[in-house]
């Protein structure tokens, strides 16, 4: 395998659009506050906002993602100076189709990321067939796990995805899981590896920068403990800043 320092991104993506303004007052006719719009930002998300974390890391990067992705909207509604979401309005979710994965280059690429946000883009059976074709698949996944990610080289899920598969995770997938656990870091192989503490903004897109900035340091040197600690600095800077950030 050719020894460039190139990523795959696959996994679906979508346009996120923050809505910040005001709320003074309550609506007349109902006990519901009235927006008044300041200023929108907008920025490619999932899949397309774990390249841009990528990128911003100044390694290169290939996607492989729905063409569609700019009609697909989550869009927020945010008081400015609380940062409090009052609403998020999902457009297009049905529109995923299944991704074609026939063509890829695999010894372009040193590390292989899928970001799947089971959305109906890329199936078990396709992760399956990836993780056997490449030796550095890393797997960032909203599915039940089982046999299927088994040659995946590493998984990362969060602490509310860990509890959904606490039942049915095997020590085998388990010795490869790094878990996310928000203000606390990450735990690998029941060891937690801390974050500094500092003022949380926004959480949304954490978990992209997390998974990105793991991958980045691992085919550095492929010392898994020095790509989380650099994993969880990635993400204590993005939840520091509005809305989905790059690092």
């Amino acid at each position: 395998m050719k020894q460039s320092k190139k990523i795959l991104v696959i996994g679906e993506s979508c346009r996120d659009i923050f809505n910040y303004g005001t709320c003074k007052r309550l609506c007349p006719e109902a006990p519901a506050p009235i927006f008044n719009p300041q200023n929108t930002i907008e920025n490619g998300g999932m899949a397309l906002n774990v390249y841009n974390n990528v990128a911003s890391l100044s390694v290169e990067v290939d996607i492989q993602t729905n063409k569609n992705w700019a009609d697909i909207t989550k869009t927020r509604f945010i008081e400015t100076s609380s940062n409090h979401m009052f609403m998020r309005v999902d457009v297009g979710d049905h529109t995923y189709t299944l991704s074609d994965i026939k063509n890829i280059k695999y010894d372009e690429y040193h590390a292989i990321i899928i970001s799947d946000y089971n959305k109906g883009y890329i199936s078990e059976e396709q992760i399956q067939e990836i993780s056997l074709n490449h030796n550095r698949v890393f797997l960032d996944t909203k599915k039940i796990l089982g046999a299927w990610c088994k040659d995946v080289h590493f998984i990362k899920i969060n602490e509310q995805e860990y509890l959904k598969n606490k039942y049915f995770i095997t020590e085998n997938l388990l010795d490869k899981t790094i878990i996310t656990l928000g203000p606390k870091g990450a735990s690998f192989k029941n060891i937690v590896y801390p974050v500094a503490k500092v003022e949380i903004r926004d959480v949304a897109g954490a978990g992209d920068s997390f998974i990105a900035g793991l991958v980045v340091k691992y085919i550095q040197d492929e010392n898994i403990i020095d790509a989380i600690k650099f994993a969880n600095s990635c993400a204590t800077r993005v939840v520091q800043k509005r809305g989905v950030s790059i690092v």
